[in-house]
């Protein structure tokens, strides 16, 4: 039986093991967010935290319909506003979001799904519909009562980009409101986290999150 004393010596270092195994995770795996706004309901509620897998975007395989998490491309969030903690307990939040152990509070990132690849042309809204490459697309993931678009729109995706878009279309600055930032409304692929694959809390919306195509 080990002594006490060996114990307490081995606690630090399995802890530093522990810190570094979460951090490795982090870095090449999986990482864990929270959702701050409604503009991906009903497909992801506010106060939802996430788990994305970070192996496909290494070789930056991008699929239409994925949900991706992305760091903001230009500006389209506001400034984070700073919380009322105390600054020792801040640098703790902030120190085991880093290493991967809390979820990401998402101040610097966004969730949207991904309507158009590169060389896609998406047009918004002949006939209330929206169009991928001519085809119309079905969307079932729309928050019910919305349109595909309240703003039309003609784009065509260039090569290193993706153009994204919430599933609460009438909730959701996404591509549609940016196109005069400098990526045109377009996020630049290297700006992508990972792909939203599962919702892990609270508990009673623990579910897998499927990537669904909109034209077939």
């Amino acid at each position: 039986m080990p002594r006490k004393g060996s114990v307490l010596r081995e606690f630090p270092i399995l802890v530093i093991v522990a810190l570094a195994v979460s951090l490795l995770i982090k870095t090449f795996l999986v990482q864990f967010f929270y959702i701050p706004s409604g503009s991906m309901e009903n497909t992801l509620q506010i106060q939802d935290r996430v788990a994305v897998n970070k192996v496909p975007f290494i070789s930056g395989s991008i699929n239409r319909g994925d949900v991706v998490v992305f760091r903001d491309p230009a500006n389209w969030l506001p400034e984070p506003f700073e919380g009322t903690d105390n600054k020792v307990i801040a640098k703790i939040k902030d120190g085991l979001v880093a290493v991967g152990i809390l979820p990401n509070p998402a101040k610097q990132y966004l969730v949207k799904r991904v309507i158009g690849v590169a060389g896609d042309q998406v047009v918004c809204c002949s006939n209330g519909k929206l169009t991928i490459n001519g085809k119309e697309t079905n969307e079932p993931y729309i928050f019910a009562g919305n349109k595909p678009s309240d703003l039309d729109f003609n784009v065509t995706v260039p090569e290193g980009k993706i153009w994204v878009m919430g599933d609460h279309r009438g909730s959701s600055a996404d591509s549609r409101y940016h196109q005069d930032d400098v990526n045109n409304g377009f996020v630049p692929v290297d700006k992508v986290t990972g792909r939203v694959y599962a919702i892990i809390w609270p508990f009673k919306n623990v579910s897998f999150v499927p990537s669904q195509n909109p034209i077939k």
